[in-house]
Formats: structure tokens, sequence, C-alpha cells
């Protein structure tokens, strides 16, 4: 053990450093078999990683255990020099040692090196290069031939220029381990037979970028059911249809159809939810009950209210509905108005017009209860 951290110690330091010079005999006492007292002020593997990479003290002293047991120090030593040469911070070098504590291991002439030349081969910048790698560390062992290569290759020119490539890959830099010639490629060729153009399918790539990395299989199969769920090719929401129908099995969707039958939906009025406001669905049954009870909890609504406006389930029960009823309820209570506002207009009116039209002539009444409850998310006083 005590030739693995001496070797360790050499190699953190250049050899012709003059912290080495002057410690020669130094170093021998501090590393000699016998079981004498240390010296007092003999430097530690801790102190030298804060001495050259600036590590922090409590990093410095995980990482020394870390070193001391590694069979090779000097390749250890050598990717965190190379790290540090191709801009990566003290933090940012125990970020990554932190998630892939693997790296010190690695062959940094084989493995990392490359990788670093491929990217910035590819004209991205060393901040660029930084943030992608510290997003996904292990993507450095990611087949350059096979995956690294292919993949920058589709990305750039999927995606038009470096400038977009970076802001993608600093979210999902794992598309570098991916195989996306059989994967991306052919599910963006199959979406775009369907009519579905290419920007909402870069926005796929950005907000949902697992889902278009499924099989292509797969992704054929979830085209099918959107069509037998009676989405609509020509239309823009075709998509949004395909997202919900990967987002549940059969059997979820039986469950959510169920719900909304019992909220007094028609099998066409189903069907035309899904095929024009798909997000509808992806809202849990828990929550479709809670707004349906706090609706008609009022007195002033029913259950057509809700199959006539099926996006009203979509909307905040306690930043919206809880407050507004209870403004209006105060208001009514003290004669301050006769009449409720209609349903589509009481949940589709913004915080700013309804906090103007109910709540600022009424400060004295009810502007108090209408910020603790939530209304206009207490960003506004009255």
């Amino acid at each position: 053990m005590s030739i693995h951290i001496r070797r360790g110690l050499i190699y953190l330091f250049p050899q012709n450093s003059s912290f080495l010079c002057k410690s020669r005999v130094f170093f021998s006492l501090y590393f000699s078999t016998s079981r004498g007292k240390l010296p007092p002020s003999t430097p530690s593997v801790s102190e030298c990683l804060m001495q050259k990479y600036h590590f922090h003290p409590k990093a410095a002293s995980r990482f020394a255990s870390a070193l001391t047991s590694l069979k090779n120090p000097k390749k250890s030593s050598l990717i965190l020099s190379f790290l540090k040469e191709s801009g990566f911070s003290a933090a940012q070098m125990q970020k990554i040692l932190k998630s892939w504590p693997e790296l010190l291991s690695v062959n940094l002439e084989k493995i990392v090196k490359p990788k670093i030349k491929i990217l910035q081969e590819f004209g991205l910048s060393a901040n660029d290069i930084v943030d992608i790698i510290l997003k996904d560390p292990s993507i450095l062992h990611s087949s350059a031939n096979k995956r690294f290569i292919p993949s920058l290759t589709v990305l750039k020119g999927l995606l038009g220029c470096t400038a977009e490539m970076a802001k993608f890959l600093k979210i999902s830099g794992w598309y570098l381990k991916s195989d996306l010639d059989n994967t991306l490629v052919p599910n963006i060729k199959l979406l775009h037979s369907c009519g579905i153009p290419m920007e909402k399918i870069n926005w796929l790539m950005y907000y949902f970028p697992r889902f278009m990395l499924r099989k292509q299989e797969t992704m054929k199969k979830l085209v099918e059911k959107a069509d037998r769920l009676g989405g609509d090719r020509s239309s823009k929401m075709f998509i949004h249809v395909v997202l919900i129908a990967s987002s549940m099995s059969n059997e979820t969707l039986e469950l959510k159809k169920k719900t909304f039958r019992d909220l007094g939906f028609s099998e066409d009025d189903i069907l035309r939810v899904f095929r024009t406001q798909p997000q509808v669905f992806a809202i849990s049954e828990k929550k479709i009950k809670k707004v349906k009870e706090v609706i008609l909890a009022t007195g002033k609504y029913d259950l057509s209210c809700i199959v006539n406006n099926p996006t009203s389930l979509t909307r905040s029960i306690e930043k919206r509905y809880k407050p507004r009823f209870q403004v209006l309820e105060i208001l009514e209570g003290k004669n301050l108005i006769t009449n409720w506002p209609g349903f589509t207009t009481l949940f589709k009116m913004t915080d700013k017009n309804f906090f103007e039209k109910f709540v600022h002539p009424y400060s004295e009444e009810v502007g108090e209860v209408y910020m603790t409850k939530g209304g206009l998310s207490g960003k506004r006083r009255v």
C-alpha cells in the first residue's frame, strides 16, 4: 500500500517540482514501512490534490482513499491533469468523479482523449464540451466509431448547426451512447410521414427525448394505436395523441374512459376529447374526481359544464377554483354580486382579469381571503 501511495504522490506532481525537490528525504520517511510516528508536517495525498488540482478539502480526502487503492496512480493523475488542461475546474472534476469514479481507471489515450478530440472536431467549444460531459460523464466510455461519431453526425444534420447540437447535448448527452441510426432516424421518418412537421419533431426530442428512441416497431404500434383511438393525422394535435397512447396501457386507458363516462361523457364525447384535447387524458383519475367534487359543491355548476369544457379538468384546484369560488361566495353573501359568471368564463379567465373584476373593487371584503387562498399565486397585493 505504501508503494502505491508513494507513486500516487510522485505522479500528482511534476518530476521537477520544487515541492518534490525539497522533500525527497522527507518523502522517504513518510512512505517508510516502519511504524514510527510520521512527521507532523508531512503532506498527504489529500494535500497534493488540493495543491495541484485545487480540490475542496472534503472531496480531496474522499478521493485520496480511492487513489491510494488504485493499481496505477500515474494513470489517474494523468487523467486529472488532462481534464484540467481541457478546461475542467476542480469543482467540475469532483462532480464527474462523484458520479463516475471508474473514470480514474480508464485508458486516457483510448477512452478519454479521442472523445474530447471528436467533440472538438465537430465544432463544439471547450465550455460546451465541459457542460456535455458533466451532464453524463459515462458518454466518454461510448464507442467512438459505433456510437459517438455516428450520433454526432445524425444530430448535427438534424438540428442544423453546432450551436443547436450543443444545446441539445447539454440536456440529453446520453444520445451519444445510443444507436440513433436504428432508433431516432427511422422514428423521425415515420412521424414525418404522418404529417408531423420537423419543428414539432425537434420539440419532441427536447421534451420527450426517450420517446424518440423507442424501437421502430414500437413506434409503429403507437401510431396505429393513436389511429384507432380517433387521432387525426392532419391535426397538429396528432402527436399529442401518440404521446398519450405511449404513456398508458390499454387497461389504464379503459379506466380513464370509465372515469369520463361517470362524469357524463358519451362515447362520442370521449373520442372528441382524445382527438382534439388529448392532454386531458393525462390527468389522474384522482384529480378528475376531486375537480368534479369542488365544482359541483358550489351548487352553481353541473356536470354538463365539465363535459362541455373538458380542459377545465386541467386547472389547479388550490390556485384557481377554491380561491375564486370562495370570493364569489363572499360577494354573493354580501349582495355585492347577483350572479356568478358562466363556467366557461370562470375557468378560462386569467388571474389578472378575475382580480380586476371580482377582487380589486371589493378589496376590503375579499382581498385578504383571495391572496391567502392562492389567487395570483400571492404575487400581487390588494
